[in-house]
């Protein structure tokens, strides 16, 4: 595309149809664009755009679809094309910054978020200018370019507090310190000057004091991995400025909204992190500066409300007391038992609080309820913070801390008994304040593994817990039901089994109720329980145990999918799936009505995706083969299709139904294999159709034999599926002998070895080398020693020699899995004692070592080291938002042994080969492995040929 008028015009008026509410408008200008965005020049005009065009809405556009362009296509990914041309890149970098910085704020952010997604795979090394060129602007005095800047650098350094140490790391995380870190606190100086002087400017005060929230995030990420010896040096200036802003209090950025944290609040969150990190890292060099920051700390908590928008400053704030309490060298700061009460009464006890928002949550917003309080995303909640400082001072003070909170448990839980229908909320807090005392270690697993044995929870639980799940309505006193019911999933490992008996009738009963977040509760209760192992790792919760219950279970769990808000509650799925796992013969009663109510539920839910309801297990092979792209419209679940049918197709005994084949030409399909998910489960069907229906293939489709090839062709080519591309090839090779037509596949032999030597040339890896042994060991096993010799040196000259030399041999010990070395074993066998050449040409000096290196692949260790040189892209390392694959529970395929019982004992073979060669050459085995072979090997064949009761001759 040309950076003309025409085409800029054409542009604007597509990115205008893409907002378009019509869906025949919108889709085809959204198909347009996805077809011209590899075309040299078209990010430029995107750029060009979202700067010079008049109307607001199409920059707005422009922008967005700039920043979704990058992210898409900017990494380069091996075996893959690059989808930028370079001369694009070039002008990308040398124009986004200061296009950027002239932007207003909202295109801005999408144009500083493309920079750091560029910046993640280009800066420093192919981008070593752009450090400079952003410090440059803090000079201008203009904040809307210099937020512009900092906003920009936070997206570039903030993966810094993710990233795992390394050299790479180090290295440009001191180039950005010596070009960033002065100039940052230069700035960050000169911006709490600006405050003083318009402290009564409230429109000034709100851009500087977003400028002062992002240097503080920057002050964290650049500080997160190691404490540089720059801001060490400076940390008086640090410290001082962020100890004067935790204290200020200015009532012109004070915000009448409760909701919503306003600039104030986030600036002094982000100082108490800063703080915390410091206390939790660098508590040596932080030691001076820590007392003044307790006492500034201590006072924002006892004098901040409960409003929502203080839940992350006042998070923070305590969790800063948490990191600073369990180190050993401020334990003297909480010694005190005055010290500890003040904490307790003052801090805990007031945060531990169920708050109207709470209440407010629990009924009205379930899902991000449970999302917080179940999948352990609570960290910035109030709660959380105040639960993790009770665990921080049970560390040295566990016993103080003990009997101050059994006091406050014990004055809440007579309150709540005064009066239960008003003071419910002292129960709630008494069980949230009794579960953080008592947890000291805890897993998603096991739930809490150790506890605090000043805590009788067996006893908490009969007294407290039990009497709220035996009330006869599931429905009185929600929150109270679920707190007991998350008191048993999280305590499980330490309550008697007798008493997690006696709970699951009550749990089941606790399905019907009404709220969300009760019967969720109690279906993960259920499935923690039957994945629970008891002595020997055996099931605690036995299927007889679960007998009496399994049709009030069944029937319970099905009709949670129907109360309001959990027809697609993944909580009660993953239940009945456990329970189905747990229960196995037991269930068989029940199955007509189970499948019934799961493909009526499939259904329902198909409904809402659109067409995806015609994607069911009745009809999926006839829609594909009608229709291929409404799959494609909902590739997240073509994956687990795709393993369903795998796993229906592996169980036939016989030929495979003609629903079947008429599928078949369809997986073949290039858009199918262009997702990574769909590689896995897909070819594991393919290796279905192999293993059934290899004579219906033969017979009924053998044209698509050159389709199954390419498609071995495109999964070779890639080191992230190169492995898949083997097992679908292996698979072929495997039935090919007996059951296929032998000339369908003949005519590709050569041509299959030609483009594996071709990939082994250009770019070999331990991964193929491991694949490629075993592949060229099951061809000689279906085909003959003999075959594989005669193929190889029909290549090249002398081919067969290198192979053995140069890969065989020297690589032979890197092989993994007990079927992987089995075929290897079988095949090597078949080259020593079954191929002639090995005995009456040069190939005879390789004998001896080929025989050594089995020897060692018997006996030795595996070898599992890879090159240093060598990188592996991860199979899900893609651009982009891509499915990826992922495996269905008790879907997993059974492992395939194509020698099978051909030979039961690779070694024992060896020995029985080995007789039958020296019987057909006299005298010939013996001289060579008297000369060649080493001491200790010999040894290990005596032992074999002693097992196999035979002799050489």
């Amino acid at each position: 595309m040309e950076l003309s008028d025409a085409n800029l015009q054409t542009l604007t008026e597509y990115l205008k149809k893409t907002l378009d509410p019509d869906p025949a408008i919108r889709r085809p200008a959204e198909k347009f664009l996805e077809s011209v965005e590899g075309s040299q020049n078209y990010p430029l005009l995107l750029l060009t755009l979202l700067e010079k065009s008049q109307e607001n809405v199409i920059k707005v556009c422009a922008s967005v679809t700039f920043k979704n362009y990058i992210k898409r296509n900017w990494r380069i990914v091996e075996d893959e094309p690059n989808k930028i041309c370079e001369s694009d890149r070039i002008a990308i970098k040398a124009n986004i910054v200061p296009l950027m910085l002239s932007s207003p704020e909202q295109i801005q952010k999408q144009l500083s978020d493309a920079i750091s997604i560029i910046g993640r795979e280009d800066f420093p090394q192919k981008w070593p200018d752009l450090l400079t060129e952003m410090v440059n602007r803090f000079q201008s005095g203009d904040f809307h370019v210099i937020n512009g800047v900092l906003r920009t650098a936070h997206s570039l350094f903030k993966r810094y507090r993710h990233e795992f140490k390394s050299n790479e790391l180090w290295t440009e995380i001191k180039l950005v310190l010596d070009a960033f870190a002065l100039p940052l606190t230069n700035l960050f100086k000169a911006t709490i000057e600006l405050c003083s002087t318009h402290a009564n400017d409230a429109s000034a005060l709100k851009v500087l004091f977003s400028s002062l929230i992002l240097i503080a995030k920057l002050f964290y990420s650049l500080n997160f991995q190691d404490l540089p010896e720059f801001f060490e040096d400076n940390m008086e200036t640090w410290m001082t400025n962020f100890h004067t802003l935790l204290t200020l209090d200015n009532k012109l950025l004070q915000t009448d909204d409760e909701e919503e944290a306003g600039l104030l609040e986030l600036l002094k969150s982000q100082i108490c992190d800063n703080a915390a990190l410091y206390a939790q890292k660098y508590d040596e060099e932080f030691q001076p500066y820590l007392p003044r920051f307790v006492t500034a700390i201590w006072n924002l908590l006892v004098t901040t409300g409960q409003e929502v928008k203080y839940d992350l400053l006042v998070s923070n704030a305590i969790q800063f007391l948490a990191s600073v309490c369990e180190r050993p060298h401020y334990k003297h700061l909480f010694e005190d038992q005055n010290t500890l009460t003040s904490i307790c009464e003052k801090v805990i006890v007031p945060n531990m609080e169920f708050r109207a928002a709470d209440e407010e949550a629990f009924e009205d917003n379930s899902e991000e309820y449970i999302r917080r309080d179940l999948e352990g995303s609570d960290i910035d909640t109030r709660r959380r913070a105040a639960c993790d400082l009770v665990r921080g001072l049970c560390k040295f003070f566990e016993g103080p801390v003990t009997g101050i909170f059994s006091g406050y448990v014990n004055s809440m839980l007579q309150e709540y008994a005064k009066n239960p229908s008003v003071n419910w909320k002292h129960k709630d807090a008494a069980i949230y304040l009794v579960t953080s005392l008592a947890s000291k270690a805890q897993t998603q697993k096991h739930g809490i593994t150790q506890a605090n044995e000043l805590v009788n929870l067996t006893e908490f639980f009969v007294n407290h817990i039990q009497p709220d799940l035996k009330s006869p309505s599931v429905n009185e006193f929600p929150v109270l039901k679920a707190d007991g019911i998350k008191y048993i999933m999280i305590f499980r490992s330490q309550v008697p089994k007798e008493q997690l008996l006696l709970s699951i009738p009550l749990l089941i009963n606790h399905l019907q109720a009404e709220s969300i977040v009760v019967h969720t509760y109690a279906a993960h209760a259920l499935e923690r329980l039957f994945t629970m192992r008891g002595t020997n790792n055996s099931i605690l919760i036995t299927a007889a145990e679960m007998a009496p219950f399994v049709e009030v279970l069944l029937t319970n769990l099905f009709k949670a999918l129907t109360l309001p808000g959990s027809s697609e509650n993944e909580y009660i799925m993953k239940a009945i799936m456990r329970s189905f796992s747990l229960l196995q013969e037991s269930i068989i009663p029940y199955i007509p009505s189970v499948i019934t109510q799961l493909t009526q539920k499939l259904l329902a839910v198909s409904k809402k995706q659109y067409t995806f309801s015609k994607v069911l297990f009745v009809g999926i092979f006839l829609l594909i083969s009608y229709n291929c792209s409404v799959i494609i419209s909902f590739p997240e679940f073509i994956p687990y299709v795709f393993q369903v049918m795998s796993l229906l197709l592996e169980m036939h005994k016989n030929e495979i139904p003609s629903s079947y084949m008429a599928l078949f030409p369809h997986l073949l399909q290039p858009v199918l294999w262009e997702r990574t998910g769909n590689i896995p489960p897909l070819v594991r069907l393919l290796q279905a159709y192999l293993e059934r229906g290899a004579n219906t293939i033969a017979s009924a489709a053998a044209d698509k034999i050159p389709g199954l090839l390419g498609v071995f062709q495109k999964l070779i080519a890639s080191k992230a599926n190169d492995h898949q591309g083997f097992y679908l090839l292996n698979s072929i090779i495997a039935v090919s002998y007996t059951h296929l037509d032998v000339e369908s596949v003949d005519q590709y032999r050569k041509q299959i070895f030609i483009l594996l030597f071709q990939r082994l040339q250009n770019s070999k890896t331990t991964k193929f080398i491991k694949s490629f042994l075993v592949f060229i060991n099951l061809y000689c096993i279906k085909y003959g020693a003999l075959a594989l010799q005669e193929i190889f040196d029909s290549i090249q000259p002398k081919m067969f020699g290198m192979v053995l030399e140069k890969i065989i041999i020297p690589e032979i010990q890197k092989v993994s899995g007990q079927v992987e070395k089995k075929i290897c074993a079988v095949g090597i066998t078949k080259i020593l004692t079954e191929c002639p050449p090995m005995m009456d040409t040069e190939y005879t000096k390789l004998w001896t070592p080929l025989l050594q290196a089995l020897i060692g692949l018997f006996e030795l260790p595996e070898d599992d080291t890879i090159p240093d040189e060598e990188h592996f892209i991860d199979i899900e390392d893609t651009p982009g938002y891509q499915t990826a694959f992922s495996q269905l529970a008790f879907a997993g395929k059974k492992e395939h042994d194509p020698v099978g019982q051909m030979v039961n004992n690779p070694r024992i073979h060896l020995a029985q080969s080995l007789h039958k060669l020296s019987t057909a050459c006299p005298g010939r085995v013996p001289s060579m492995l008297s000369t060649s072979l080493n001491a200790e090997a010999l040894q290990y064949l005596q032992g074999y040929l002693q097992a196999a009761s035979v002799t050489l001759l």
